[in-house]
């Protein structure tokens, strides 16, 4: 990506059907984002998707994070490809507890 990520971006991966937003990104963030080793790209760029016939490596609906918390994507379609940021793969953001109702 030429431009750093900001929320709200929807990227797509160039070599599958992995589709992610950007949640947060910092200042900082100023590496590629990839998927599988390939930089994504703005959906609007994107190639057409190949069909994947894997089980998909990214599920759909959970948050990526990196490990300085810098940035979180969530991931809006499954596919193919590990999420990497700076060549460090990304980690699925833990649930948050909710209160007992008890």
């Amino acid at each position: 990506m030429a431009l750093p990520p900001r929320p709200g971006d929807q990227l797509t991966a160039a070599g599958s059907t992995t589709r992610v937003i950007v949640i947060r990104a910092s200042e900082r963030v100023t590496d590629p984002i990839e998927c599988g080793g390939v930089p994504m790209v703005p959906s609007t760029e994107a190639p057409p998707a190949p069909s994947d016939e894997k089980p998909p490596d990214t599920l759909i609906g959970k948050r990526y994070v990196d490990a300085t918390d810098t940035l979180e994507l969530l991931c809006t379609a499954s596919g193919t490809g590990h999420l990497t940021y700076g060549g460090q793969p990304l980690q699925i953001k833990a649930p948050k507890a909710l209160p007992a109702s008890d």
